[in-house]
């Protein structure tokens, strides 16, 4: 294991409270004394990202690429691949990137690609998944962290946390309840692929 890199590059689109939670445990469990881990890279499809400038203040390398700044989605990830691969990293992880990658983006990061979903896969993959649990009448709810494939929100699941949807719940407050179990499950999860 000595003398082994393994880097990891986040990539968000908003507040970064995942990317926030797995850098702050990579520190506190030493991922980079223990694992020869750490987070070198955080990429936003957003410059007015907010989890940009927690990053900056932490000494990681960030960057952002503007979607919107490319013809095509195809010529957004390409772009997007030869800004990650510049950190050569062992494992991508998607912690709030709201953009839907491309065939040839999730190949070439096959088997490194990691993302958690706010829902108990394979229920309600895709966007409004606490509306849709509560409207569904489920009892309990969670998120999921899981491989990226092709298909949206569908690879092998990695870590799961379960919560109670309560009376009352609106989807904000399930979100909210989701969330603080999304930030301990996300990074038990990358820390047990860095160990594999």
């Amino acid at each position: 294991m000595s003398g082994v890199n393994k880097n990891i590059v986040i990539l968000i689109s908003g507040s970064g409270s995942n990317m926030a939670a797995i850098v702050e445990t990579s520190l506190q469990q030493r991922w980079q004394a223990r694992l020869g881990a750490r987070v070198v890279a955080v990429v936003s499809n957003k410059a007015g990202a907010q989890g940009l400038a927690w990053a900056q203040e932490q000494g990681i390398a960030t960057a952002s690429l503007d979607h919107t700044a490319y013809a095509s989605r195809e010529a957004f990830d390409a772009a997007l691949m030869a800004e990650i691969d510049r950190h050569e990293p062992t494992l991508v992880v998607l912690a709030g990137f709201m953009r839907i990658l491309t065939p040839g983006f999730v190949q070439h990061y096959e088997g490194r690609l990691v993302n958690i979903h706010p829902s108990l896969l394979p229920a309600f993959p895709g966007l409004k998944t606490h509306q849709r649990a509560i409207e569904m009448g489920c009892r309990v709810a969670g998120a999921s962290v899981h491989r990226v494939t092709s298909e949206l929100d569908h690879g092998e699941i990695l870590e799961q946390a379960v919560v109670p949807v309560l009376p009352g719940d609106t989807a904000e407050s399930l979100a909210a309840r989701v969330l603080t179990q999304e930030h301990v499950i996300y990074p038990r999860a990358l820390e047990r692929l860095l160990s594999a």
